[in-house]
């Protein structure tokens, strides 16, 4: 016996690739982020979150959004030519 919130998975409901409320899967172990002016979608390992050249991006994140993310995902305000050279640093280690 029980009772449901609407909106709340259990954990049992979730697939091995997550689903976002729009329907987009999230492979297990990554963090989907918007860039550029098109909010160009990339799919990145969250091993990236703790390495300095993305802890500036999020730092630039939070002074330009704060807590608020339109896209409903983190949102990096930066051109995705530069996204692209530093995420592409991070996959070379």
């Amino acid at each position: 016996m029980g009772f449901r919130l609407p909106g709340i998975r259990s954990a049992s409901s979730f697939s091995r690739n997550h689903t976002s409320s729009k329907g987009v899967n999230v492979p297990k172990g990554c963090l989907a982020v918007y860039v550029g002016d098109k909010m160009k979608r990339f799919m990145i390992p969250v091993a990236y979150l703790n390495q300095p050249s993305f802890q500036d991006l999020l730092s630039q994140a939070k002074e330009e959004f704060g807590y608020y993310h339109p896209m409903g995902g983190l949102t990096i305000p930066c051109p995705e030519e530069s996204f692209e050279t530093i995420i592409s640093g991070l996959n070379e280690c």
